[in-house]
């Protein structure tokens, strides 16, 4: 969990094999897990979560290691045709025919001591996991599909992916004024919250808010007065160790060279007829996943669908490999009216012409 914190917390671990499953207490006082980190990247053992990303963060930060090998049952679950994003519950609802007691499932995992209830509710998060795993990577291997999960699985295997740059964090907040000075501030303003989120452990919206932020940025204050104007911002934070760091960060922005400001990554401009051909580009996505029973996320984005209604040759993952297979070379053939779209029966359906 990492609702008071900046690095999530590991407060409780539940670990399963082949015949047994345990409990581990990481806040017993002097409580060794070392051996944990030593199975973790044992390259003998798969190493199975649930949508992992959040859990192998905190192995991550705890032991500087990704585990490995990993297998992700929730990506694994959208490869065979249980949809985007596959709740744990459900799957092991649709591959076990159990059905998860849930009414612990908003419980806080930091305090202590939990009841059995709660204690059952963790365990049962790996006693079915394996069945689960099993069944999946029989689909997988029963459809040729195993290569599939390569892409999803290479950046969990990365170490990056669980890295946030403090110089490319402004990227994740919405600015109304993209304007290239604007920016700039946010990118140096940006990095000093999330250096300071760090040093405190403490979320960043604790520090100060995305909105806050783009505020500032947008105004670029010259002095701890002009600080203390911007919202949520009160005097004695202004004029204080942070206010200080902060009016560096803006006057290091408004003074950079103008040609190491940042600029956002536009969308694509409009073009008559664009849109008409994305609408047809989704309904076929959606068909093709149907068909093929797999998640459509995986597959493209909108993002993915506008590039391919311009560019028949777009830099897009739908493009190539098994996404060509099933969607990108249909994609292509819809466009240039090799393909259509027709009713049979009451449903849509592509036929080829």
């Amino acid at each position: 969990m990492r609702e008071h914190t900046y690095y999530p917390k590991l407060c409780l671990l539940q670990i399963a094999g082949e015949n047994a499953a345990a409990i581990i207490d990481p806040l017993a006082a002097e409580l060794d897990l070392s051996p944990v980190f030593k199975l973790m990247n044992d390259p003998n053992i798969i190493k199975v979560f649930h949508a992992a990303r959040q859990d192998v963060e905190i192995f991550v930060n705890l032991s500087g290691g990704v585990p490995a090998p990993l297998f992700d049952t929730q990506i694994a679950a959208m490869v065979c045709g249980f949809g985007d994003a596959v709740s744990y519950d459900r799957l092991v609802k649709d591959l076990c025919a159990v059905e998860i007691d849930k009414s612990s499932r908003f419980t806080d995992w930091s305090r202590r001591p939990l009841g059995q209830r709660q204690l059952d509710y963790a365990l049962s998060d790996v006693t079915h996991l394996r069945t689960a795993f099993e069944a999946l990577e029989e689909k997988l291997t029963a459809n040729g599909r195993a290569d599939w999960l390569a892409d999803e699985a290479s950046i969990l295997n990365d170490p990056a992916t669980y890295e946030v740059v403090p110089e490319e964090s402004w990227r994740r907040i919405k600015i109304r004024n993209p304007k290239p000075r604007t920016l700039a501030v946010l990118r140096e303003i940006s990095a000093l919250r999330e250096l300071e989120a760090r040093r405190r452990n403490q979320p960043r919206n604790r520090i100060l808010r995305d909105e806050v932020l783009a505020d500032i940025a947008a105004n670029a204050p010259q002095t701890a007065d002009d600080l203390a104007r911007a919202r949520s911002i009160s005097e004695q934070v202004a004029k204080g160790k942070f206010g200080q760091l902060m009016l560096e960060a803006i006057k290091r922005a408004v003074n950079s060279d103008k040609a190491s400001w940042p600029v956002l990554d536009l969308p694509l401009k409009p073009r008559r007829g664009r849109e008409p051909v994305v609408e047809l580009l989704k309904v076929l996505l959606k068909l093709q996943c149907e068909e093929h029973a797999v998640a459509q996320k995986l597959v493209a984005n909108m993002s993915d669908l506008d590039h391919i209604a311009d560019d028949d040759h777009a830099n897009v993952p739908a493009l190539s490999g098994w996404r060509r297979e099933i969607f990108g070379k249909a994609a292509i053939d819809l466009k240039h009216g090799r393909v259509a779209l027709t009713m049979q029966d009451g449903n849509i359906v592509p036929i080829k012409l």
